[in-house]
């Protein structure tokens, strides 16, 4: 099974919260994370996800 995002998707946890950047691929065929960097403020972050706990990120409407 391929991966479902690349370097360079914007992505967000299926729980919410900021838009991330997927930076780099890791894992295997079957069990796939990612290191995904975002701003909190002017800092700027980056954690390992598990993909199952990730969604392409979808920006909000302007009404």
């Amino acid at each position: 099974m391929a991966a479902n995002f690349k370097p360079g998707d914007i992505v967000q946890l299926k729980s919410g919260g900021p838009a991330m950047t997927v930076s780099k691929e890791t894992g295997n065929p079957g069990s796939y994370a990612y290191y995904c960097e975002w701003f909190k403020g002017a800092s700027k972050e980056r954690a390992h996800f598990e993909e199952e706990t990730l969604q392409a990120y979808v920006a909000p409407k302007k009404a």
